[in-house]
């Protein structure tokens, strides 16, 4: 299950990249428009400015935005940024592995081999759709 953190960020981001132009979009209405509370709105758009997703701002005429193409900026790409792994399990991750304390042989784990599938079908949807296609849905 995505997290509100997540959620909001990805609403957010949608938000951003369907505005005319390139033009800074304020903090306020996207927490208005999309119903996101305004300080944890703040919160998830300084993780997405970190990472080179965003730019900002100040002043008059200021606000958030993209510093990406929304083609080249994958789902995956966004959720690991906002949420971390996308495996289920720590010991099928990608990006974050770590081995599963209560597992001796984790090549002969039924679970962990269920759970790469799942993990490999999940990343091969979240890898095809852009921030870009999520403004056309």
């Amino acid at each position: 299950m995505l997290s509100k953190k997540t959620k909001y960020g990805l609403k957010a981001l949608i938000f951003i990249a369907k505005q005319e132009g390139s033009a800074p979009v304020l903090i306020s209405d996207i927490s208005e428009k999309e119903q996101i509370p305004k300080k944890f709105l703040e919160a998830i758009l300084l993780d997405l400015k970190k990472f080179g997703i965003l730019g900002s701002k100040k002043g008059k005429g200021g606000g958030y935005y993209l510093m990406k193409d929304p083609k080249t900026v994958t789902a995956a790409t966004l959720i690991r940024v906002l949420d971390g792994p996308i495996a289920m399990l720590p010991c099928v991750s990608l990006n974050y592995y770590e081995k599963c304390e209560d597992c001796p042989h984790e090549d002969k784990c039924s679970l962990n081999r269920f759970m790469a599938d799942v993990r490999d079908t999940t990343l091969n949807i979240l890898q095809q759709k852009t921030l870009h296609d999520l403004t056309l849905l």
